[in-house]
């Protein structure tokens, strides 16, 4: 995978945003940018990159507390892995296996939702 691709299209139509996986990931590039139109692109698009290791806040040193947090503290939102094309890749999955697949649909970049466990979830420890 190139440095920062885009994974996704959040799909709001729901009770709470939900991932909609692309069949392939799209490298990330001012067109593809351009098609958010008025919004950011993190509200609508998921985009996935390398781990950023130790220049992350959520790195320890050997996990990311990020995807630990996120099995610790939210539901699981599908109960079978979503079709992900990172998954070879991705840490969270290396890291915590299947727990952190079933809720990487609900995951978004622009957390709007305050709420305690949201915030609990996304500070980096």
């Amino acid at each position: 995978m190139s440095h920062s691709m885009v994974l996704g299209v959040m799909d709001s139509t729901g009770d709470q945003p939900m991932l909609a996986y692309l069949d392939e990931p799209l490298p990330v590039t001012e067109d593809v940018l351009a098609m958010a139109g008025q919004v950011k692109p993190t509200e609508i698009f998921r985009f996935a990159a390398d781990c950023e290791e130790s220049r992350c806040c959520h790195f320890d040193g050997t996990n990311c507390r990020l995807a630990t947090r996120i099995v610790q503290l939210l539901p699981a939102v599908v109960e079978t892995l979503p079709p992900c094309t990172i998954r070879p890749t991705c840490r969270w999955f290396q890291q915590e296996g299947r727990e952190a697949c079933f809720r990487c649909p609900e995951i978004v970049t622009q957390v709007y939702d305050e709420s305690e466990r949201t915030m609990l979830v996304a500070t980096p420890a």
